[in-house]
């Protein structure tokens, strides 16, 4: 469609800003193609990724650079050693996962003073977040019709989906923005969820010095 973008490249910057300043070391959970993580590479000193698709991980090695680190695995079974990362990110991946079960795993492969950080899928509350509804249907229709018109004139992908966008698994989210917080406040004392446009949600908790 003309006025289709990525959501999940437009928060890139959003999850990029909450990784702590100095950060050395930053795992990126459920990478995909790579994109966040090639990102992240150009301002950490090491970065790691790994996601469940062998054909997402061949695509995000394409392009890597010496310090990105990909490997296939899952996230509810992946043998990571705790306390190694300064900021663990994921994108468009707590709605496939028990929360319950994901998110200690994930902050338990913080050092103190780390990050976890995710943007994910919501299930939409009606008629409770109707006017967020339409706000982001509104957005979506107009941004994406200002990315099509420049990018020939700019030269910018402006948030174009990657070409292995159709060979990533899709889901459907069962839990909303407030059944997310509930869920999460349950197994990570002090952690944010809050609603974002275009059908995400941010997460965000500190580990504990």
């Amino acid at each position: 469609m003309l006025t289709d973008w990525s959501h999940n490249s437009w928060y890139h910057s959003l999850l990029q800003r909450q990784v702590p300043a100095g950060a050395r070391r930053v795992l990126d959970v459920g990478c995909g193609s790579g994109t966040l993580a090639r990102r992240l590479a150009a301002t950490v000193p090491q970065v790691d990724g790994f996601d469940l698709s062998p054909e997402m991980i061949a695509e995000a090695r394409k392009d890597a650079p010496a310090n990105l680190s990909l490997r296939v695995a899952d996230a509810l079974t992946v043998d990571v050693p705790p306390e190694t990362y300064d900021a663990v990110v994921s994108v468009a991946v707590l709605h496939h996962l028990p929360l319950a079960e994901a998110l200690p795993r994930m902050a338990g492969w913080l050092r103190p003073g780390g990050v976890l950080t995710a943007v994910a899928l919501p299930r939409a509350e009606l008629p409770r977040e109707l006017p967020l509804q339409v706000a982001s249907s509104l957005g979506h229709h107009g941004l994406g019709l200002a990315f099509a018109a420049a990018r020939p004139l700019t030269g910018a992908e402006l948030f174009r989906h990657e070409d292995s966008h159709g060979a990533m698994p899709i889901q459907d989210a069962t839990l909303s923005t407030r059944e997310v917080r509930a869920q999460a406040a349950a197994v990570l004392p002090g952690v944010r969820v809050r609603q974002l446009l275009f059908w995400r949600y941010l997460l965000v908790w500190r580990k504990p010095a």
